[in-house]
């Protein structure tokens, strides 16, 4: 039970991450229809933002851990802002009533210039950071295996709750969400209605690019090493979390994110871990077959 408990924390922990860059995916396609296969790469970017603002404070001597977080965050969601923006203004708009093959292959041409760009700016290597969050609170132990959970884990499923939190009052209260909302269900009929529709979709690229980089500053700190591919694999997964839960769906977002990574907790804890990816993706084929638009996700009425 305690080593099941162990495993529980980890995957909710690497869930929470997943659903965060989940949203993104789900964001665009419940106003556009498409996905933004380009989005797992703004992640990494957020990613490597996250370990150039630390390494610059500590050049200016900004030592307080609270303190660094915070103002690196801020930094990188503004920079990952920039750069959700700029992919949308770039790989989408001028595509937007082009037919939906063309703007998938320029999402997936912005990924690999994405990518080269990182590695052409930052090299190959992998990119390491030390540990800057430490510490652990013992829950209980079981003869010698103690469950544990982290100040940083605390602080990665505090801050997932606290953002879908504010993001739900955003999309339900608001101005903003109510013009994503009615975005979603009927971009020509919004536009006639007054919604701003270039500017609804350039803010929902820029939240979803913020959000990745909240998740790419939780990774940094969580494993310590970063690549320029992990943009590829995450995005992946968070794609596949998406299309679990529903794609179009927020929380299924977040519910997909959660259980792909308890999967992978799991069965890395209980089985061979090469395999924990097969794992995942098998049980996306199955839950596809028997629920195909998802967990929570709603069938699609078309109009006519």
């Amino acid at each position: 039970m305690a080593y099941f408990l162990q495993q529980l924390i980890n995957g909710i922990t690497l869930g929470a991450t997943y659903g965060l860059i989940a949203i993104g995916y789900t964001m665009v396609y419940g106003i556009i229809g498409m996905i933004n296969f380009a989005h797992g790469d703004i992640y990494m970017i957020g990613a490597f933002i996250s370990l150039v603002g630390f390494m610059l404070l500590a050049t200016f001597g900004i030592t307080s851990v609270p303190l660094a977080c915070f103002l690196v965050l801020l930094f990188a969601m503004f920079f990952t802002a920039v750069y959700g923006w700029t992919v949308e203004r770039v790989a989408y708009r001028p595509l937007r009533r082009a037919p939906r093959l063309a703007p998938l292959i320029s999402a997936i041409g912005v990924s690999i210039v994405l990518q080269n760009f990182v590695q052409l700016a930052q090299g190959a290597r992998v990119k390491p950071l030390q540990p800057m969050v430490q510490g652990a609170f013992k829950l209980f132990s079981d003869g010698d295996f103690q469950v544990t959970i982290s100040y940083l884990q605390i602080m990665i499923i505090a801050l997932t709750i606290a953002l879908m939190a504010g993001f739900s009052f955003v999309i339900r209260y608001t101005s903003l969400g109510r013009a994503q909302r009615a975005a979603a269900q009927d971009m020509t009929m919004a536009a006639l209605l007054g919604v701003n529709v270039d500017r609804t979709i350039s803010a929902t690229f820029i939240i979803g690019a913020m959000l990745a980089a909240v998740a790419g500053l939780m990774v940094t700190l969580y494993y310590g090493v970063i690549d320029f591919y992990i943009g590829f694999i995450v995005g992946i997964k968070a794609f596949t979390a998406a299309v679990l839960g529903g794609i179009g769906s927020l929380p299924g977002a977040m519910l997909g994110g959660m259980l792909i990574g308890l999967i992978e907790a799991f069965w890395s804890g209980y089985f061979s871990i090469e395999y924990k990816d097969v794992a995942a993706f098998s049980i996306l084929v199955f839950v596809l077959i028997f629920r195909p638009t998802g967990l929570l996700g709603r069938p699609e009425i078309e109009k006519v």
